[in-house]
Parts: C-alpha cells; sequence; structure tokens
C-alpha cells in the first residue's frame, strides 16, 4: 500500500462562529491509499477543541507511510487493528486512514459501504444545517439564507440565547435543534430546557462542559424537559457506554472515534443501550461528508452540513442539499477528488 497527503485549505462562505471562537478558513488532510491500481480517499480536518492541527495529522500518518508499504490490505477492519496501535494518540489520523480503506475496499469489491453492512437507501434522515453565532439580526438573515432546510441546528452559548431561539422560532417553522457546545451550567440548562421546549425545539447537544461531574450531567438527564444528546462526552467507543443514563442519545462523529470502523460498532452499542444515534461533522469537505453519509440509513438524526458551509469544494461525492442527503454513486464512499483544487 502507498499514502499520499495532502493539505488543502478550504474558505467558507461565512465567518462561523461557535461559543468558543470563530473560523473563516478550514484546513484539512486529505489522503489517498493506493493498493495494486486502485485508490480510496479519506480526511481529517483540524480542530483546536481536539487539538489535532493539519501538521500534527501529516506528522502522524507520515510515521506511517514505511510501514503501510509492507503491509498486505485485506479489510478496512483488518487495517484500522493495526494502525490503531500506531496512531493511538492520533484519532483524527486515524479516522482519514480508515475512511480511505473502506472507500478503497468498496471500490474493489464494486460496492458501497453502505451496502457492505447491509443497508439500504430507504428512508434516510434529513441533515440539519447550522446557524452560528453572530448578532440576532446577523442569525436571521443566516436562517433566511438557509430557507428550504427543514432543520435548523443553531450554535448557542451566549447571554442572549432564550432571545435567539425566540427570533429565530418567530423567522422560520423548521426544526430547530440546539448545541452550546460545553457552554452552558446545570441551571441554565434545565431552565433553557423548559423555555425551548414551549418553542418546539428537538433536543440539546451537549450543554456541559465534556468534564463536568457525573453528578450534573444525571441532574440534566433526569429534570430537563428536552433530550440530551452526547457530542464531546462521546468521542471514542467506550464513551457509548459512559453516556447510558446520562444522555439520551449520542452524536458520532468520525474523526472523534477514528472513522467508520469503530463508528459502526458505536451504532451496534448504543442500539443495544436504546440510545438515540446520530451522526456529525466538522466543517468538511465532500470526502469526509460521504464516508459520514454511509452511516445515515441506521441513524434517527443527521447533521452533515459541513461541506455546504464551503465556498468551494476540493472533492466531488454525497450532496446535502436542502437537508436531503444524496445516495452515494459509484462504489466504496462515492467521492472523487478535484485535482484542480489540491
Amino acid at each position: 500500500m502507498r499514502l499520499e497527503i495532502n493539505r488543502v485549505e478550504m474558505p467558507l462562505r461565512n465567518v462561523f462562529r461557535i461559543s468558543r471562537g470563530e473560523i473563516s478558513v478550514q484546513e484539512t488532510v486529505i489522503v489517498q491509499l493506493y493498493d495494486n491500481g486502485e485508490s480510496g480517499l479519506g480526511e481529517a480536518t483540524q480542530s483546536s477543541y481536539y487539538t489535532h492541527s493539519a501538521d500534527s495529522i501529516i506528522d502522524s500518518l507520515k510515521q506511517l507511510e514505511q510501514e503501510l508499504r509492507e503491509w498486505e490490505f485485506t479489510t478496512p477492519e483488518a487495517l484500522w487493528e493495526v494502525a490503531e496501535e500506531r496512531l493511538a494518540n492520533d484519532y483524527f489520523a486515524l479516522s482519514a486512514l480508515d475512511q480511505a480503506a473502506h472507500d478503497l475496499y468498496g471500490k474493489r469489491h464494486r460496492t458501497s459501504v453502505f451496502e457492505r453492512k447491509g443497508m439500504n437507501w430507504h428512508n434516510v434522515p434529513q441533515s440539519s444545517i447550522t446557524v452560528s453565532i453572530a448578532s440576532i439580526p446577523q442569525m436571521i438573515e443566516e436562517l433566511q439564507g438557509f430557507a428550504g432546510w427543514p432543520i435548523i441546528k443553531v450554535k448557542l452559548g451566549t447571554s442572549d440565547d432564550l432571545a435567539i431561539i425566540q427570533a429565530l422560532r418567530d423567522s422560520s417553522d423548521a426544526v430547530i435543534r440546539v448545541d452550546a457546545n460545553c457552554a452552558w451550567t446545570v441551571e441554565e440548562t434545565i431552565r433553557n430546557s423548559i423555555e425551548f421546549a414551549s418553542l418546539g425545539v428537538e433536543f440539546i447537544e451537549q450543554p456541559l462542559p465534556a468534564d463536568a461531574p457525573v453528578a450534573s450531567k444525571r441532574v440534566v438527564f433526569e429534570e430537563s424537559a428536552l433530550p440530551i444528546i452526547a457530542d464531546e462526552s462521546c468521542q471514542r467507543e467506550d464513551d457509548v457506554r459512559e453516556c447510558d443514563g446520562l444522555f439520551h442519545g449520542i452524536n458520532i462523529k468520525l474523526c472523534k472515534c477514528g472513522g467508520l470502523t469503530p463508528a459502526f460498532r458505536m451504532l451496534d452499542e448504543a442500539n443495544s443501550r436504546g440510545l438515540k444515534t446520530m451522526v456529525g461533522c466538522m466543517i468538511e469537505s465532500e470526502v469526509a461528508i460521504s464516508a459520514a453519509a454511509q452511516l445515515a440509513p441506521r441513524l434517527d438524526y443527521v447533521d452533515l452540513d459541513g461541506a455546504a458551509l464551503l465556498a468551494r469544494q476540493p472533492a466531488q461525492g454525497v450532496k446535502v442539499q436542502h437537508g436531503k442527503i444524496s445516495r452515494p454513486s459509484g462504489f466504496g464512499c462515492g467521492v472523487t477528488l478535484n485535482t484542480t483544487l489540491v
């Protein structure tokens, strides 16, 4: 096997703000895994919260390049087990490699990832699109630009959170979900949940910090008027078990858990515990979105708007338009690279 690594800068359509910062350009790492004349694509974007930069992801992958040349490719799962031992400190890099391995395997065996897993593309949930933090008039303007999207996810974590949701509800009849990105206290969460429930909000994502005491998470779980979905609190496979009894559902992101291989196992574990399941994303190109979309037929909720927030694409794959997720075309993850942009 041979690995090709590309760093790509992706400008956003608009500045994207959450409770802990903002960006206007997203740096990402796109990899191509080659074997016997075939190739697969994978991606990992940098994230300051998870302390992964484009440089650190590239450095991790480069440490594996020589070993990859000596390994025989059989299945993505077999490659993941070996690579995880070398990349245990960089699950973003592991995710990019695992996505590429699934894409390569599917192309070799002329099947999509979701079909290989025994799924069909029926009754796939629609995706939300994100309104990021700004002034209320700016957020209303952004919301109006998303006309036709049936589900809106609103980033919160300000002193005006209730006023924001009231204003957005007055401006739209779309389903509203909120994401506090760890910004609230227990008291704020319970108070906001009651107010938001009266405004038709569907659920709250990650209100408390990931390292909040278990007792605090349990109080929120038991007293919230709305379901609570874990994001930052559910990163790896073992976290699913820890979320049981503290959250009503989990948000799986490939970069957090290390790719599709563990993501499918997390779905199995969550289903066995009666937890709702969701797939989320960073601001990513259609490489990573196409990989994450392979989970969609098994999910309760989908948040795969990352590529829709970009000004231009380095790849072509699964499209998310007005909430509808296009069926992956071709084999593997159904994505191809725009070489002129890399």
